[in-house]
């Protein structure tokens, strides 16, 4: 991996916003908390989800969100220098459109809302919007702090910062409407990351884990956590951690990759114990 790369994705790694839990913490409780729930691991995976598909995904794509509308699938990718807007061939993996962000700008989450995209950015504290049909840029929005995840829940846009926190914004102004504290066994959940709205709960990337958990969007409790380790074990030298959740077209099942994962997986979760 050469010197630059290997420093920019250093540097990502510790984007974590300050707080006074460490990244030890947030290991500690998923290994003790998962471990309790969970002793048998490989029966714990084979029983919550299976693959139902696998598509063609652009290995040099640094996956931050992932958003299935409009009969499209769209992708914002991460990096300075390399961050952008994609509307995607799901098929195929082909790029069909895409729209580059500043040099200065790191892509990071994404939605769909009444045919608006919103996309928001690593440290720049800005959000952009676009025509889903074209791409074409229309208002920019501020917010504190860092941008990770983001999906809506079809009235409020849902975005993570790397926190505990889930914010609920207005999409017309950005204002926080409420923020939602995830707690897993009773304990702060950090590190939240890429985020999807499905069938009336959360589902969010831990990021740098293979878990997926499922939130309550109202107390901020995880309902279960998905162990996704054994989805894509032979990962290439330059292949990174498991970050993008999409509904599939058909609105039942998941679309799950991870950055600069040549495989994009189609997966039907199971109803958990």
């Amino acid at each position: 991996m050469a010197g630059s790369r290997y420093l920019q994705m250093a540097t990502h790694t510790q984007r974590m916003p300050s707080r006074p839990a460490s990244p030890l913490l947030l290991i500690a409780t998923l290994l003790v908390g998962l471990g309790t729930a969970c002793k048998d691991n490989e029966r714990h995976r084979s029983e919550s989800y299976e693959v139902t598909a696998d598509f063609p995904h652009d290995s040099d794509a640094y996956t931050e969100g992932l958003v299935w509308a409009d009969s499209v699938l769209f992708e914002s990718t991460g990096r300075y220098g390399h961050s952008e807007l994609r509307r995607v061939d799901l098929r195929t993996g082909r790029v069909l459109t895409a729209r580059s962000l500043a040099a200065n700008r790191f892509g990071e989450g994404l939605t769909w809302l009444s045919g608006r995209l919103y996309q928001l950015t690593w440290k720049e504290g800005i959000a952009y919007t676009y025509d889903a049909a074209t791409l074409a840029p229309g208002d920019s929005f501020h917010y504190a702090g860092e941008g990770w995840g983001l999906t809506t829940d079809g009235t409020s846009l849902i975005m993570s910062d790397g926190s505990d926190s889930l914010r609920f914004l207005s999409p017309t102004t950005f204002r926080v409407e409420r923020v939602v504290h995830v707690r897993y066994n009773g304990a702060p959940l950090f590190r939240l990351n890429e985020l999807e709205y499905a069938n009336g709960e959360i589902l969010a990337n831990v990021y740098e884990s293979n878990w997926v958990m499922r939130i309550d969007p109202v107390t901020g409790t995880v309902r279960e956590a998905i162990d996704f380790a054994d989805l894509y074990e032979k990962r290439s030298a330059l292949a990174e951690v498991m970050n993008g959740i999409a509904l599939s077209p058909d609105g039942r099942q998941l679309l799950l990759t991870g950055k600069q994962w040549p495989v994009l997986f189609q997966v039907r979760l199971r109803p958990p114990r």
